[in-house]
């Protein structure tokens, strides 16, 4: 005896949003693989959209490289996510006694994104009505939350029909799943990808601002103990190196105290003679380009308490990396410097506050920077805010979101 296929099988698309349960089913029975990838794309897009409107910076789209860059890190991200999701949701299934295989859990997964999706798609159109208004974001929020929570239960009831599951086994697999997911999704970004950081002090000013929160790059020098968290010593050296440039803005172990991060400039390579000569930067015996620009104002850039006017120069090394760097005082403490001679495997970094900066000039702290201690290189400022000041609420520096390091 034969069945007619339900039509809520032939047209998923409509029939997934009123009877999840039966289209999930038509779809493992008949097109298992049937557009998850894309799917998976549309749904990382949908995720990582709400990511930058939590951060306030999904203005970044309009920028047609950040536009490009997320288009691409979706295409990858996207299957990734969808294979790694669907393993793990198979094996925390086993354990509770589901028997659905690997391709069924990915069409479960694939589709039940739709109604995030049509959220990441509703939002996007209310913003491009709103224009220059900009909508509100709390109900931006709203929009993305509600259509999150449904897909939330689309998941649970397909995952349900197709592993056979009573109600509490399918809480009990979709909490287990959606931790177990974000842990090894975090733990990845952080140790290979790119890592968070924030400026509490003034030393890498103007370049980086108290209140600054940036990625570091993982990748870029390799791997060592200190790419992994809490160090473990597992690695010795680095492991797929490459070495730093000079004018590479890079957070750092502290060489004297391997629990401390700190961010400066390397401007000294294995080799290089470094010396400071009245505030001006010496690289193997020859003075680094600078030029006078316009003095910094608006912020306690040198530690005083006053917000007066700072001098400001921009400086250009001999690879044509060129950054501004303050100078708070004429002759200060470290304005005049012996001549530091880089060891082998080793860096030099200073901060581009130079007379309020603790760095490789004082060797007893910091010294020379073994390549081993490198963290990784300081990339994108991905949110910023202010001090309050009077009681206020911090002020959000939203013209900083986004900025590129250099």
């Amino acid at each position: 005896m034969t069945s007619t296929p339900d039509q809520s099988f032939r047209s998923p698309w409509l029939a997934v949003w009123l009877s999840p349960r039966q289209t999930i089913e038509g779809i493992v029975a008949t097109r298992p693989r049937h557009l998850v990838l894309l799917l998976a794309i549309l749904a990382t897009a949908a995720g990582l959209y709400g990511e930058l409107l939590a951060f306030g910076a999904e203005g970044l789209l309009t920028d047609w490289r950040f536009g490009l860059a997320f288009v691409l890190l979706c295409v990858i991200l996207g299957p990734a996510w969808l294979y790694v999701s669907a393993l793990i949701l198979s094996w925390i299934s086993y354990l509770l006694g589901g028997r659905a295989p690997p391709l069924a859990l990915r069409a479960v997964i694939a589709w039940s994104a739709l109604p995030s999706i049509l959220g990441f798609v509703v939002v996007l159109i209310a913003s491009a009505v709103a224009g220059d208004r900009q909508a509100p974001h709390h109900i931006l929020g709203v929009l993305v939350g509600a259509f999150g929570l449904w897909s939330a239960v689309v998941f649970m009831l397909m995952l349900a029909r197709v592993q056979h599951f009573g109600f509490w086994r399918t809480i009990a697999t979709y909490v287990l799943n959606v931790v177990l997911v974000s842990f090894l999704l975090a733990f990845s970004v952080r140790t290979f990808l790119y890592q968070p950081f924030n400026v509490p002090a003034a030393s890498m000013m103007p370049t980086l601002l108290v209140g600054d929160y940036f990625f570091v790059e993982k990748f870029t020098y390799g791997y060592s103990r200190f790419s992994l968290p809490f160090s473990p010593p597992l690695l010795s050296g680095r492991i797929f190196a490459s070495e730093p440039q000079r004018g590479d803005v890079v957070v750092f172990r502290l060489p004297t105290d391997t629990s401390i991060d700190y961010v400066k400039r390397i401007v000294g390579l294995p080799g290089d003679r470094i010396q400071m000569k009245q505030g001006q930067l010496y690289l193997n015996d020859t003075a680094v380009g600078r030029e006078r620009i316009a003095d910094y104002a608006g912020d306690d850039a040198c530690g005083s308490g006053a917000s007066g006017p700072v001098k400001r120069w921009r400086e250009t090394l001999p690879n044509g990396r060129s950054y501004e760097t303050l100078d708070c005082v004429d002759n200060g403490f470290y304005d005049n410097t012996n001549v530091y001679t880089v060891p082998a495997g080793q860096v030099f970094a200073i901060g581009d506050n130079r007379d309020n900066s603790t760095d490789s000039r004082v060797l007893r702290q910091i010294g020379y920077i073994p390549f081993e201690n490198l963290v990784g290189r300081v990339r994108l400022i991905f949110f910023s805010r202010a001090a309050s000041e009077g009681g206020a609420a911090p002020a959000v520096r939203s013209e900083r979101i986004g900025m590129l390091v250099r």
